[in-house]
């Protein structure tokens, strides 16, 4: 895999975890509100790799 195909990928996974984050913050059980802090952390980190 070369860089921009690295960074591609963690764009898309940036995305996705955001979207994950997004749906499971809608919800109020307590799993579905760790589940939504943790695909953020996630997407950041993903962002920050693509950098």
């Amino acid at each position: 895999m070369n860089g921009t195909t690295a960074k591609q990928l963690c764009l898309v996974c940036a995305e996705i975890c955001e979207a994950c984050g997004e749906e499971c913050g809608k919800h109020q059980h307590a799993h579905c509100k760790e589940c939504a802090e943790a695909c953020r952390r996630c997407a950041e980190e993903c962002r920050r790799m693509a950098a």
